[in-house]
């Protein structure tokens, strides 16, 4: 089960600071979107300095002009982009044509898909390489989470990734439903210890 790191706060400096910490236990490090709101397209680029090594997810969330927003973040540094479920569907496999032609991978994030079963079954035919069933942090919801994981592992053969509110209380019942990997973001990135957590989490995902 891969690990993915999301740095989601609206400082640079502080991210850069915890995620040179603790890149080498992450299969990714995401770049989330406080990040590139605040500081567009160069936060990419500062992690993808900074981080040499890591594969660079970067939460860009596209949903219109999928070539021309692919192309830009991945020329600032993400191998990974993600698409949102809602965009046209001309959109999302612009978005995927493009990627691929330069050698990156999509994520195709399920948080505003209209079904999400109907997306993670549409997913492959678009060019996706992997699907997020991304839950709002502060909207947890476990019953929610568990339902709506049925309907999008039963709709594809795709990786499927899981956000939502992970830490020490829910990381147990999460893991029953063996997602792909996991993004984790303020029980790593805010802890006092973030080496601590992150080996914390690693070692649960590994074992």
């Amino acid at each position: 089960m891969k690990l993915q790191i999301t740095f989601n706060s609206s400082d640079l400096e502080q991210s850069l600071t915890v995620a040179k910490q603790i890149y080498h236990l992450a299969d990714r490090i995401e770049v989330g979107s406080l990040l590139l709101g605040r500081y567009g397209l160069s936060a990419i680029q500062r992690f993808r300095t900074e981080l040499p090594q890591s594969k660079i997810v970067a939460s860009s969330k596209i949903v219109e002009f999928g070539k021309d927003c692919a192309k830009m973040n991945i020329e600032a540094g993400a191998d990974w982009i993600t698409v949102l479920a809602g965009a046209n569907s001309g959109i999302i496999h612009a978005a995927c044509t493009t990627a691929h032609d330069l050698g990156k991978k999509v994520v195709l994030d399920l948080i505003d898909a209209r079904s999400k079963g109907q997306s993670a079954l549409e997913a492959k035919s678009y060019g996706v390489d992997a699907i997020l069933l991304h839950q709002p942090y502060d909207d947890y919801d476990a019953a929610i989470l568990f339902d709506e994981w049925d309907l999008v592992r039963g709709n594809t053969d795709l990786p499927v990734y899981l956000s939502a509110k992970i830490n020490r209380e829910t990381i147990s019942s999460i893991l029953e439903l063996n997602p792909d990997g996991l993004a984790i973001g303020k029980a790593i990135t805010m802890a006092t210890n973030p080496i601590d957590e992150a080996e914390f989490f690693r070692q649960l995902l590994q074992s």
